[in-house]
């Protein structure tokens, strides 16, 4: 079977995309997968990481303001829409898998007016537009949330969760390894903190702020920054002097990360959220406010109604985050209740769920 896999743009994307080739790799080993992404984002560099071929588009986004790059969109999508028809003519696949992100269009678009069946894999409680332009088209549909109907055909719709990686599912038992990893002691609890792949600035300046009263406090912190924040990070960690407070610009190792944390505080993507499902961790999110259509707000309002997470506004954290994330970890019975609630939303067996759809539309 070969299969294409298309999109990207943020960890959001790319992990579960990963996971599915993964889970069609082991299920056989024969399968042939070649991922499409678009020209200088992330999937350019962590797909070849996990061991794929991937091939990049010069399709981009459009921004809300007028800005120059809007004006070349037609230029680059049509430039697109015409690589990608070439590298489903090349390759041949059998079927397409679009996870979402710029690139998951043009191919997805190109494959279905080559008759190849297509699948939309779509990680949000709100749909995002490319998947609703999509979905007419689409052969399958999976979703991780119910109630998609509003978005999607339902006829079409598979409720299947959000893939996540193995190392993460299986990371429950590694507590004592994390700690050593991240040079923590046993006897203080860990506050996880993590912005998403790209980091996220509310967060980072609302922990700055008030790293220093965790650690008044007796805790761990484990700080995961992005890019853009772990030059200011690292050197208020050296002015603290401090062993307790550990900065990263991005964790790889996320199953130790969530080994070691009692609490985590984090942005509601869909990943993120489906991670913290599986692992059952005591978590505060706080929804970057910019996202299409403000679906992490959504994303994290499916939890909260549940009683599994803690919401804070992005526009209110610098003010609640500090005191929500001291109040929490010194509630044991929170924590345990918002533990035992989020599990109930884990979805453990997502990837090999959407593969076996994708094996479904090849006719196997």
């Amino acid at each position: 079977m070969r299969v294409i896999i298309s999109g990207g743009g943020t960890g959001g994307h790319i992990f579960p995309a990963v996971a599915i080739a993964n889970e069609l790799k082991t299920i056989d080993p024969r399968t042939e997968i070649l991922f499409v992404g678009a020209e200088g984002k992330m999937e350019m560099q962590k797909v070849p990481q996990a061991g794929y071929r991937i091939i990049g588009l010069p399709i981009a986004g459009i921004r809300r303001e007028l800005t120059l790059s809007n004006l070349t969109f037609p230029f680059k999508l049509v430039n697109s829409l015409w690589q990608a028809r070439s590298v489903v003519k090349e390759f041949r696949p059998d079927v397409a898998v679009g996870v979402g992100g710029y690139a998951s269009g043009p191919l997805l678009f190109a494959a279905g007016r080559n008759g190849v069946p297509t699948l939309i894999q779509e990680q949000n409680s709100y749909a995002g537009l490319t998947n609703k332009w999509l979905a007419g088209k689409a052969s399958t549909i999976c979703v991780a949330y119910e109630g998609m109907e509003k978005f999607f055909p339902s006829e079409k719709i598979k409720l299947t969760g959000n893939p996540v990686r193995k190392d993460i599912a299986l990371g429950g038992n590694k507590r004592a390894e994390a700690l050593a990893f991240f040079g923590l002691s046993a006897d203080k609890q860990t506050l996880l903190v993590v912005g998403g792949s790209l980091g996220a600035r509310t967060i980072n300046e609302s922990l700055e702020a008030g790293v220093g009263k965790l650690l008044e406090a007796g805790y761990q912190v484990v700080w995961q920054t992005g890019k853009g924040f772990i030059e200011r990070a690292t050197a208020l960690a050296t002015s603290l002097n401090n062993e307790n407070v550990k900065v990263f610009e991005f964790i790889t190792a996320m199953d130790l990360a969530y080994a070691v944390a009692d609490a985590v505080v984090s942005r509601a993507g869909a990943l993120s959220v489906s991670e913290l499902c599986l692992v059952g961790k005591p978590a505060i999110l706080v929804p970057f406010p910019f996202a299409a259509e403000d679906h992490q707000t959504q994303n994290a309002l499916a939890l909260v109604k549940r009683g599994s997470a803690l919401l804070i506004p992005d526009a209110e954290a610098k003010e609640k985050l500090i005191p929500a994330a001291l109040a929490l970890l010194a509630d044991e019975a929170k924590r345990k209740e918002l533990s035992q609630n989020i599990r109930q939303s884990a979805r453990p067996e997502a990837a090999r769920t959407i593969a076996e759809e994708v094996r479904k539309l090849a006719g196997l």
